[in-house]
């Protein structure tokens, strides 16, 4: 017998065959072991399973192993194949010589097992598989993508259910009605499965189009292109079903459509010819099925450079061409605008075989009227109802909140994982639930990252008091307050432009004065995060760039956008770009768009979405000209006047005249030192607090530190630094090494020499 190679999964096989027989101290290997092996092989027990009881097969062999003669203890079991295991092997080698395979793989050994005449392995896996041992081979073939042995297999008339084969071997053919259609593995026929999807709604123009197009004589192949989620999958379904029902021209009625799924086509396609001949396989299977069957190809783009190799231009895309050409076989496929323009756009020969159709996202009345049609799906699967309020709710906050997904997508996920949460909950309290507005507020809230509060339009409790509340913690801007807390209760009641931000604001004015705390306080009292970016760190003009991503081939480009990629996972938020006009003139015109549409494109095509953004731009210019309000021919001038004047002379007009506002800041007085000394003093006290200690200070000590931190030029932070060095030096000492180690009270005066303890 000449030398044939062994696969590496047969040399592990005949390995694992070996232990096996010296595990049970066998004298002999036998075909039992490597039936008990080949159960660890995933093909095999897979294509077993679809067939019979695999751990009553995995049983039955150790049973049979346990029961047969052992070596005596002592003696060290040195195997050797008994006369059914060489007759296997044997066997085996033959088909690799029938088949013209390149080495010895795990088919022919099963091959060679279910031929063994006397065998209990061969007697055991018949049991398993039953009398259709034939299809469970070209099964097995199938998975395993041995193409070799599959050639043989279709061109030789094996009985593997008999006992012995006694043709010859100019005999090993059998006619075209035998052949397994193994074809039909690849594809899922979807006439079979309509009943149980989601009936299509509306998209009657695109249906009738697409019928259109399958009528034709020729390039009768329909393209859906459209955005994740907008429903061409869904259409394809409704397609069938009408079908079904029979509601479509002559010519498409009794037709089947092939959902062909390229993963599996793919999957295991290790041999140069396997990828091509299971094409092959499917379109002709397909054809001879019926005159007028329609294959779906979902994500079709897949199929361009699909099974190329090396240099190759023999992809998929071109081997489907001349089944694209005749028009005896249609096709319908599907693909995203972004992957069309990537990859399927290249290749021109194939994109003029389909007819495009658009899949535009519907709007949120059609969506409202899917959800309301396909409630009773979701209301039996859950077993729960739905409130009209809370689908109409689902469309709206979808729409507004989930930025990165469409419709009716979107809005379908939020129900769906509502009726999930009112599921659950009804379980633990055992009564009927009712799936609200509020459930679908949670739910977006947990999925969407947007505080649940914040979507609650009716609750307007937070807003009534949002000024009350920033005037308890800014002092003294009592102006600047009112225009932040009228532009965010104006975008709240729907009063303004859908297409902007929320509010787009500029906050003039001194340091120190608030500018920033107000932007931290809003976000802190919204419910919502604050993302700030320091202006001064994109002072050069490539710096600029990083916000929406460096251009292509410049480093960086594949990081994406640091603005856009952080409006895309908060979509809700407080912007604060603090210190504006630091940065360089660049970053004005990325504003613009954002200030006016609401929307900013990266380096990669991507939109972040600024609809829910509140833009709050800090900017000390002007401020140095706010003292010479009063002084030569402008003595006329206030303050404020005084800086817009060197506002407007920094900033271009198209920026400003986009702006809700620009709010000028006061310079601090003494009436708003004193208010933010007792609040600075207040934040000490509660981290004394958490040390069991407690601070008082005479009304000398505070008239210290607020004639040392009152200054008009440099703000609250001066406080900060006056507290930071007269004030906590005194506590600090007293915590480590004084009588505050393990807490109590402490009085604080003043005396000549600054800040004392009272004894």
């Amino acid at each position: 017998m000449p030398e044939i190679d062994k696969t590496e999964k047969v040399n592990k096989l005949f390995e694992s065959t070996l232990e096996y027989a010296v595990k049970f101290r066998h004298e002999f290997i036998m075909p039992e072991h490597l039936l008990y092996a080949l159960i660890n092989e995933t093909t095999f027990a897979f294509v077993v399973s679809e067939y019979g009881s695999l751990e009553m097969l995995t049983k039955d062999i150790e049973s049979f192993l346990s029961g047969q003669e052992k070596l005596p203890e002592g003696k060290e079991p040195k195997p050797t194949p008994s006369a059914q295991t060489n007759q296997l092997v044997s066997e085996a080698y033959k088909q690799v010589v029938f088949s013209s395979a390149q080495a010895l793989d795990v088919p022919h050994l099963l091959y060679g097992l279910l031929h063994l005449k006397e065998s209990w392995a061969c007697y055991l896996l018949k049991k398993t598989v039953g009398t259709e041992t034939e299809q469970f081979m070209s099964d097995f073939i199938t998975y395993y993508n041995m193409s070799a042995l599959d050639d043989v297999l279709q061109h030789g008339d094996y009985d593997l259910d008999d006992e012995e084969y006694t043709g010859d071997d100019d005999d090993l053919l059998y006619s075209d009605e035998k052949r397994p259609a193994s074809w039909r593995r690849l594809v899922t026929l979807m006439n079979e499965q309509v009943g149980e999807r989601n009936p299509l709604i509306g998209r009657e123009a695109e249906l009738e189009r697409t019928i259109q197009v399958l009528c034709r004589r020729e390039k009768n192949n329909p393209l859906h292109v459209g955005e994740p989620g907008v429903g061409k999958t869904a259409l394809v379904w409704g397609l069938v079903s009408r079908i079904e029902s029979k509601a479509v021209p002559p010519r498409l009625q009794g037709s089947h459509v092939f959902l062909l799924d390229l993963g599996t086509l793919i999957a295991g396609t290790q041999y140069r010819g396997d990828f091509e001949n299971r094409i092959k396989q499917v379109m002709e299977g397909v054809m001879q099925d019926g005159p007028n069957n329609i294959v779906y190809i979902d994500e079709i783009h897949n199929l361009v450079g699909a099974g190329a190799v090396g240099e190759s231009s023999m992809d998929a895309s071109n081997m489907l061409k001349p089944y694209l050409e005749s028009g005896s076989l249609r096709f319908i496929g599907s693909t995203t605008y972004e992957e069309f323009n990537r990859h399927f756009s290249r290749s021109k020969g194939l994109v003029r075989r389909f007819q495009q159709i658009d899949i535009q996202e519907p709007s949120t009345e059609e969506t409202l009227n899917i959800l309301r049609q396909l409630r009773p799906n979701y209301e039996q699967f859950h077993g729960v109802t739905y409130e009209d309020d809370a689908l109409s709710f689902a469309v709206e906050a979808s729409a507004k909140y989930v930025n990165d997904r469409f419709l009716p997508d979107k809005a379908l996920d939020l129900i769906d994982e509502a009726g999930a949460a009112a599921e659950c909950r009804a379980e633990s309290t055992e009564a009927a639930s009712l799936v609200t507005k509020a459930d679908i507020t949670d739910v977006l809230a947990k999925t969407c990252k947007v505080d649940a509060m914040a979507m609650k339009n009716d609750d307007s409790e937070r807003l009534a008091t949002l000024h009350s509340s920033l005037s308890a913690l800014i002092y003294g801007q009592e102006e600047a307050i009112r225009q932040v807390v009228e532009a965010v209760q104006l975008s709240k009641a729907g009063l303004t432009d859908d297409d902007k931000p929320v509010a787009s604001l500029l906050f003039v004015g001194p340091t120190g004065v608030g500018k920033t705390e107000v932007a931290r306080q809003l976000a802190r009292q919204l419910g919502i995060e604050l993302l700030r970016f320091d202006m001064s760190e994109y002072t050069e003009k490539h710096t600029v760039a990083k916000l929406i991503g460096s251009p292509a081939g410049y480093v960086g480009y594949e990081d994406g956008g640091l603005l856009t990629d952080a409006i895309r996972k908060t979509p809700n938020c407080v912007l604060l770009l603090d210190e504006i006009e630091k940065a360089h003139s660049d970053i004005y015109n990325i504003l613009l768009q954002v200030m006016d549409y609401a929307r900013l494109t990266d380096n990669k095509g991507r939109k972040a979405d600024f609809r829910n953004v509140v833009l709050i731009m800090t900017s000390n210019a002007g401020a140095q000209y706010a003292g010479q309000a009063s002084i030569g021919f402008q003595g006329g001038l206030t303050r404020g006047e005084a800086m817009m004047r060197q506002v407007r002379k920094t900033f271009k007009p198209e920026f400003l005249n986009r702006l809700s506002g620009t709010v000028v800041f006061h310079d601090m007085d003494r009436e708003m030192a004193t208010l933010i000394l007792h609040k600075k003093l207040r934040e000490l006290q509660q981290k004394l607090e958490a040390k069991q200690v407690t601070m008082t200070l005479a009304d000398a000590a505070i008239e210290l530190l607020l004639s040392e931190g009152y200054t008009r030029e440099y703000g609250a932070r001066e406080m900060d630094r006056v507290i930071a060095q007269r004030l906590k030096p005194l506590l600090m000492r007293e915590l480590l090494f004084g009588s505050l180690k393990h807490g109590g009270s402490i009085t604080i005066d003043a005396t000549e020499d600054g800040l004392s303890i009272r004894r």
